[in-house]
């Protein structure tokens, strides 16, 4: 809801600060005391391109003119909408928002627009004092204003708020939900089977790949600790013919020769040990000579064994090169040493098992799709039947509201339309809304073709058009009540017969929205909640425009003065006081 509007140097108006609240609101005024200059000013908040050129819209001798409004939510599901939508489209604003709910404490939270324009014809827009491009203030603004009028700024006209609110008319949730389940199911399902068809060449190469290495890794027969034992028997098998020679005569020298050390231990052993129980200290010594005797026999026996083992084969030693130059080009091959080759083997094989359930999976991925797709063409199916069922409720609800508004002639028709032919791509077929394309078209007079909504009149007629329209859409629209709709020149071509219905019609709305509306109809102006009065004056040879809030008698005078400039008459101010009463004013 539009809470303020601040305006500065805009054209004729010097300064305006102005209060708007809930319901209706109007402002009246002469003629061309610049009420659609207010209508103006909220266009510059949609950040629209100023009419005429920017220049002429900043007042004379002043460097800039500036427009700042105020707008306040209520409604915790609006809030929460729109916090969504900022944190989408203008994240830097969007905790700045939320903040702003949360400091409230009352459920409330505000945003501050604003739009300046240069002497030079340069425009600069701002939300809560930041700047921000003028594409996305009319993004943001399209979220809480709608206005009706001479200029395309409505919402209403485009197809997508169209089937919107026709499911909204119908209370189509649950067939929605069930669509987009079914469309996401389906969505999911074949992106990750595109996924893998696109990589279907890389995958086979990938997988033939994998085969081979693997089962040159199987043919290697790795074993745990082969290299290292590998290393240590070709050690040995270079160097056969000499450790023999060593080897025998280190055995001769501990335990085989004439001299050998374990003989000389076991003489010593026997010198010493008559004199073992007598001579406490020799016990310990004589330990020692034993274990040493012990550790010589079994040396000389290890050394003997292998000794004796050890054969001078250069056939087996080729075999052992060969081996070990298999390893080595296989660790090269795969950047690892040996125990990384057995670890490589198992990845090889899980990548293997991988791949091949890839492959498995795209015949199961196929069956699957098709299962989904069934499932969304029955949904989509079955959302169309209730809109289709839905669409003449609709048209008569409008089509009654368009003949208490003088169009009695008018005929709409709701469109509901595959969005694609058969032949079309899924994704064309099936649109995140459903399978339909809806449309209102309209034919305001007998023998005329139904055109678009936004192809229709212009100017009262089509602000008459989009009333019936908000009023014949009533039951379904709960969530109307976070915009502000603006209607300008509602009251074009409307005589006094009609003054009084279109002025119900905008009250009843206001019970919902907030509604702001521009008329010269005192039938109209009788049903406001908040009377604005426009008023032009000449002060120092210069002219202004002035905008204030009128009540009680200054308020009778008003209405009186928009019946034929009767403000002075007796019978007009008894007639405005009628109007006012039989408006509940």
């Amino acid at each position: 809801m539009l809470v303020e509007l601040s305006i500065r140097d805009l054209v004729l108006i010097e300064a305006a600060d102005l209060a708007f609240g809930p319901g209706l609101n109007v402002i009246t005024g002469e003629t061309g005391a610049g009420k659609s200059l207010l209508v103006g000013a909220l266009e510059l908040l949609l950040g629209e391109s100023p009419r005429g050129g920017a220049a002429g819209w900043v007042r004379k001798g002043a460097d800039a003119a500036t427009v700042e409004g105020r707008v306040v939510l209520r409604d915790p599901a609006a809030i929460r909408e729109l916090g969504d939508w900022l944190e989408r489209e203008l994240p830097v604003l969007a905790d700045d928002f939320r903040a702003s709910a949360e400091d409230a404490g009352d459920g409330e939270a505000e945003l501050i627009l604003g739009r300046s324009i240069g002497r030079d014809g340069r425009t600069r827009a701002h939300v809560n004092h930041r700047p921000v491009p003028r594409k996305a203030l009319r993004a943001l603004s399209s979220e809480l204003f709608e206005i009706h009028g001479q200029n395309d700024h409505q919402r209403l006209f485009e197809p997508s708020e169209q089937r919107a609110l026709l499911d909204a008319h119908g209370g189509l949730d649950a067939e929605l939900d069930a669509y987009r389940a079914a469309r996401a199911a389906w969505l999911a399902l074949d992106q990750r089977a595109r996924k893998l068809r696109e990589a279907e060449d890389d995958r086979r190469d990938r997988l033939d790949l994998a085969r081979y290495l693997a089962a040159e890794l199987g043919e290697a027969r790795l074993a745990p600790g082969e290299r290292d034992d590998l290393g240590s028997e070709r050690a040995m098998l270079r160097a056969a013919a000499e450790m023999q020679g060593v080897l025998g005569g280190v055995v001769d020298e501990l335990v085989e020769g004439d001299r050998a050390l374990r003989d000389r231990l076991n003489a010593a052993d026997r010198a010493l040990s008559r004199w073992e129980d007598d001579v406490k200290p020799l016990a310990a010594a004589l330990e020692s000579l034993r274990a040493a005797t012990v550790h010589v026999e079994d040396a000389g026996s290890a050394l003997a064994s292998l000794r004796d083992s050890i054969e001078d084969d250069p056939v087996r030693l080729d075999a052992v090169e060969d081996r070990l130059a298999e390893l080595e080009r296989l660790e090269h091959k795969h950047r690892t040493d040996a125990a990384g080759l057995l670890a490589r083997r198992d990845e090889l094989a899980a990548e293997i098992e991988r791949l091949e359930g890839d492959e498995a999976s795209l015949t199961t991925l196929d069956a699957d799709l098709a299962k989904l797709l069934r499932e969304l063409a029955a949904a989509a199916a079955a959302l169309t039947k209730k809109r289709k069922a839905v669409a003449p409720k609709l048209e008569r609800a409008v089509v009654k509201a368009l003949g208490a508004l003088g169009l009695e002639r008018a005929r709409l028709t709701v469109l509901v339309e595959p969005r694609a032919t058969e032949d079309a791509a899924i994704e064309e077929r099936f649109g995140a809304h459903g399978a339909d394309r809806v449309e209102l078209v309209l034919a305001a007079n007998p023998g005329e073709d139904p055109r678009p909504l936004r192809h229709v009149a212009s100017g009262g007629e089509a602000a008459r058009i989009m009333l019936a329209l908000h009023s014949g859409l009533r039951p379904a629209r709960g969530a109307e009540g976070a915009r502000t709709l603006v209607f300008d020149e509602i009251d074009a071509g409307v005589g006094g017969r009609l003054g009084p219905e279109v002025g119900r019609h905008l009250r009843e709305l206001a019970d919902r929205a907030q509604v702001l509306c521009v008329t010269h109809l005192p039938a109209i102006a009788a049903h406001a909640h908040v009377h604005l009065r426009a008023a032009k004056e000449v002060k120092k040879n210069r002219t202004r425009t002035t905008v204030s809030a009128i009540g009680g008698d200054e308020r009778v005078r008003e209405v009186a003065a928009m019946i034929a400039g009767g403000a002075d008459q007796d019978t007009a101010r008894a007639e405005a006081t009628r109007l006012l009463a039989e408006a509940g004013a």
